[in-house]
């Protein structure tokens, strides 16, 4: 498993929640996990995000959100896209996770099971509306290039997966 190491002043947590993944709105960038580093040096705040894949075109809306919570915390800051070590969805937090089911979004499983999902037809995705694992993918690819369409066999809904990202 691939860990990432944060080094975020605590002052800055509370601004970076109120940061949402345009994207998927219901969760955080912190929530995320793209958020590096954020440490304030001479009222500068400098931060490091990491994109969920590298031609990420929400990057641009979350760089311009974050500076613009910053300045409305009366901070400047400055922002680094790092690329390594690569986002991972291991990085989603337990509260993410669960924001995304609530949301209707499948939570990605780990590698194996997501493998086996997409490319063996395995049921093991669950539906997030009625909990029903009689799933069956629709399309490998859903509303972002993260995501797959699955469709309940049982409650009939449609839903998107988040693919499991290593």
């Amino acid at each position: 498993m691939v860990t990432q190491e944060q080094h975020i002043d605590e002052n800055l947590i509370p601004i970076l929640e109120q940061v949402s993944d345009p994207e998927i709105p219901v969760l955080s960038i912190m929530d995320m996990g793209v958020v590096r580093s954020a440490v304030i040096e001479n009222n500068l705040v400098k931060i490091e995000i990491t994109p969920t894949y590298s031609g990420c075109p929400a990057m641009d809306v979350i760089g311009d959100d974050i500076k613009k919570a910053l300045k409305d915390a009366g901070y400047e800051s400055e922002i680094d896209l790092i690329l390594h070590p690569a986002w991972t969805t291991d990085w989603i937090t337990p509260k993410g996770r669960e924001a995304l089911e609530k949301y209707g979004i499948a939570a990605p499983l780990e590698a194996e099971a997501d493998k086996d999902v997409l490319l063996h037809g395995k049921k093991l995705v669950k539906c997030p509306q009625c909990g029903s694992k009689n799933t069956k993918m629709v399309s490998q690819f859903g509303s972002t290039a993260c995501k797959a369409q699955f469709q309940c066999e049982d409650c009939q809904e449609p839903f998107d997966y988040f693919k499991c990202l290593k």
